[in-house]
């Protein structure tokens, strides 16, 4: 008998529940797992490319040395870059600056921000 995994994408939460939820791991690493799906499902469904990209930014600013919410967040810049089309120059130099980091400590930001800025410079023409 074979099984075959499957996997869902995360969906959009509502507002006020990714606010608390990434606000309180971003004080206790403890709820990471459950803060990547969040930021997942923000960065792929939800509808406002502002609210978005601030949590991105929030995550890639404010998370630790060595959280894997790091890679996940500039990560997550290349889905708002592909969805929306759009960053702030704020967002930009945070992909970026993630993707540096990634490529110099792997430990310190995983690869995922590398893919994330790759999309990014693909989805707003960078290159």
């Amino acid at each position: 008998m074979h099984s075959h995994l499957s996997f869902e994408n995360p969906p959009a939460l509502p507002h006020e529940v990714v606010v608390e939820t990434m606000e309180r791991t971003l004080r206790d690493r403890s709820a990471e797992g459950e803060a990547a799906g969040v930021l997942v499902g923000t960065a792929l469904n939800d509808e406002d490319a502002e609210f978005v990209e601030h949590w991105c930014v929030q995550v890639g600013t404010r998370a630790v040395s060595g959280s894997p919410l790091l890679g996940l967040a500039g990560l997550c810049l290349g889905h708002t870059a592909r969805r929306f089309g759009r960053l702030s120059d704020e967002a930009l130099a945070l992909a970026q600056s993630l993707a540096t980091r990634a490529e110099a400590d792997p430990t310190d930001v995983d690869g995922r921000a590398v893919d994330g800025y790759d999309d990014v410079r693909s989805f707003l023409h960078l290159w």
